[in-house]
């Protein structure tokens, strides 16, 4: 698969929340799933322009860990796989 996002967008795998609480509750797979909080990045655009026509540069790169908005980027799905497509602005923190 190649994909090379455009602008200031990224492109990324969700990343699955254990299924045990940190207290030792197994969570059943009947319980609700929401939709994950935390990805790997794949892929980032060059980052978007200013009014100037400066480039800004991207503040995450190819394989962070980051944090983003719960309903921020866009499921999609790719040969049975499901990512996320979003903007730079819906990462909300790096997870180092």
């Amino acid at each position: 698969m190649n994909i090379k996002p455009l602008s200031n967008h990224i492109f990324l795998e969700p990343l699955e929340e254990e299924k045990t609480t940190k207290s030792g509750i197994v969570l059943p797979e009947t319980a609700e799933k929401e939709k994950p909080v935390k990805g790997k990045i794949l892929a980032v655009g060059p980052g978007k322009f200013n009014d100037k026509g400066e480039r800004i540069a991207m503040s995450v790169k190819v394989g962070d860990v980051v944090l983003f908005k719960k309903y921020g980027p866009d499921e999609i799905e790719i040969e049975g796989k499901k990512y996320l497509v979003g903007d730079e602005d819906d990462i909300l923190a790096i997870v180092e």
